[in-house]
């Protein structure tokens, strides 16, 4: 009998700039909500919009093609519910490994890599560690 091997946790080079993308059309009390993980949301930008083969965006995420496969096949199914039915999509969780921490302005949602990255920022006008929200 074939045993599966150890689950392999996707690496990802960044967050998306949202975490949520709604329909414009319907109500926010009428929304329904898919959830769109880290890892499936990576694979379509990459395959899709990076146009990446599969083979490289494997690599660059460190698993294996089938899984990739596995991944993009869950990724799809869940934004063509969210299209067909009119549902919210919320970009979170998985089992992803990041290479540095990622945090988020609270006031203007600007996406920063690390606190060493954190400046002044024109958009909210001002500057403190605490105006910063950890994502993993």
């Amino acid at each position: 009998m074939l045993m599966p091997g150890p689950k392999h946790r996707p690496d990802l080079k960044e967050f998306p700039v949202t975490h949520v993308y709604k329909p414009y059309s319907i109500p926010v009390r009428s929304y329904e909500s898919v959830i769109l993980l880290q890892e499936e949301y990576e694979t379509i930008h990459l395959l899709d919009q990076e146009e990446m083969s599969p083979e490289v965006v494997a690599q660059r995420m460190n698993i294996s093609v089938p899984t990739l496969i596995r991944i993009y096949e869950q990724a799809r199914k869940t934004v063509a519910d969210a299209c067909k039915d009119g549902k919210r999509i919320v970009i979170e969780g998985g089992h992803v490994r990041l290479g540095k921490y990622w945090f988020r302005c609270r006031r203007c949602y600007k996406l920063v890599e690390g606190l060493d990255n954190h400046d002044d920022c024109k958009d909210c006008n001002c500057f403190s560690l605490d105006e910063l929200q950890p994502l993993n």
